[in-house]
């Protein structure tokens, strides 16, 4: 039995080195071809600290104008590019043969994408926004305020720059590395709708935060405000396209990503604010740079065995193993966590067991077949806050035992046989005295 449990660890060994060997190349797993749509080919200028982080890790940046009349995003059936940065948000109408369809439809895909807007919004990018599931303020006039968390450079100004620290708890999103400065934003709010799981807040309004227009004073109540105002959000599809919206073009600018900054009421002033390191962290995960997991090298067996069963029957011990990587930014590295689990399912979970780690990219379990013959499947559903979707199935169908292999006498039956002899007895014992007693 030793020397049967020294193969399977050598099988499972064996199994990490094969996956550990394809992928030695350091294939990442996206592509690193990028769209960025502008209004103006200045913003190449302005906002070059950005772009060239882009640069720097990799990505091939292409710079078309919004309304280019050859822009296309696929040619013969394929798309040109890996990702798209839309820094166009008063654009009415793209170019070519791209629309609002045209960009969802590059998301469906499974292609990523970071949408910039600001006070002059168009209808285009908040119906794009909203198919992503944000909504912008629909007055065109309005812009966040906040008369607590503001920059302090703008004392006696309009508090639109706002100094925000109410960042999401996630170092998948943004880095192990916590942003210490505050983020400076000047822009417009949206907000997140609420049936929508897809979508998370990443940078949100302070409780004193509201979306008015900051020229005029107040007829009604704003229709943002508070903590359900967003500034900066995410969206991650079930196909695992990542999406960044953003009300705020400045955000990435080369003057708020070098600016120093220092939040009202506070004794703290900061050289850098904390622009440069929010956007850089938070487009590392929108490019699967981060935060990306594969699953590969599924295998099932019978304990005792190491060949993969086509077939299972009941209350037979098996053994599932997977391995699973994580993206580092430049390789695959094993993906270390406790909280993934295996479901035996038909129509619901029959076992559901967490699997154990080596901490080496393998996980594994052992567990009972049920006592419950058809057709199951091994499940295995892991989502994770930041983390792309880990979905495997694998359907295997559970026989009953065949005639020939219950034992001779089964335990659960003995009440069977002995109420047979006991009546076989009673009926032996009647008869002799109802024909011998006088």
């Amino acid at each position: 039995m030793a020397a049967l449990r020294l193969l399977l660890l050598l099988a499972a060994a064996a199994l990490l080195v094969v996956a550990s060997r394809g992928d030695a190349s350091g294939e990442p797993p996206r592509g690193r071809k990028l769209l960025v749509l502008v209004d103006d080919l200045a913003m190449r200028s302005s906002h070059s600290a950005f772009f060239g982080s882009l640069q720097a890790r990799g990505l091939d940046l292409e710079f078309r104008l919004a309304d280019d009349p050859k822009l296309s995003l696929h040619r013969y059936g394929q798309y040109l590019y890996d990702g798209l940065v839309l820094f166009a948000p008063s654009t009415p109408r793209f170019g070519g043969s791209v629309d609002q369809n045209a960009v969802l439809e590059f998301i469906d895909a499974g292609h990523d994408m970071i949408l910039a807007a600001d006070s002059s919004v168009s209808d285009l990018i908040r119906g794009i926004a909203t198919e992503c599931g944000v909504e912008f303020d629909e007055d065109p006039e309005v812009m966040v305020v906040d008369h607590i968390n503001y920059a302090s450079t703008e004392v006696e100004g309009d508090h639109t720059l706002i100094a925000g620290d109410d960042l999401i708890q996630s170092d998948v999103i943004l880095g192990s590395k916590k942003i210490e400065a505050p983020v400076l934003f000047r822009g417009i709010g949206h907000a997140a709708h609420p049936s929508n799981s897809l979508v998370l807040k990443v940078l949100s309004a302070s409780p004193s935060a509201y979306s008015a227009n900051p020229k005029t004073k107040l007829a009604s109540p704003p229709s943002l405000t508070g903590s359900a105002i967003s500034l900066v959000s995410v969206m991650q599809a079930r196909n695992n396209a990542r999406v960044l919206i953003s009300g705020s073009l400045d955000l990435f600018s080369n003057r708020f990503l070098k600016s120093g900054v220092k939040k009202a009421g506070s004794k703290i002033s900061h050289g850098k604010a904390g622009n440069e390191q929010f956007v850089t962290e938070t487009s590392k995960w929108v490019f699967h740079e981060r935060g990306h997991l594969k699953a590969m090298n599924v295998v099932h067996h019978k304990i005792g065995e190491t060949n993969e069963a086509s077939m299972y029957r009941i209350n037979d011990d098996l053994e599932y193993l997977v391995v699973i990587y994580e993206w580092s930014g430049t390789s695959w590295k094993p993906y270390v966590a406790d909280d993934v689990q295996i479901q035996f399912y038909m129509m619901s979970p029959y076992v559901l067991k967490n699997m154990s780690t080596d901490k080496k990219g393998l996980y594994s379990t052992s567990f009972k077949v049920p006592d419950v013959y058809g057709v199951f499947q091994f499940k295995v559903e892991y989502q994770r806050l930041g983390y792309t979707a880990v979905s495997l199935a694998k359907q295997i169908p559970v026989r009953p035992y065949r005639h020939n292999e219950y034992e001779r006498f089964i335990t659960s039956a003995y009440p069977y046989y002995a109420a047979s002899f006991s009546t076989m007895g009673a009926f032996f014992i009647f008869s002799f005295a109802y024909l011998y007693h006088k």
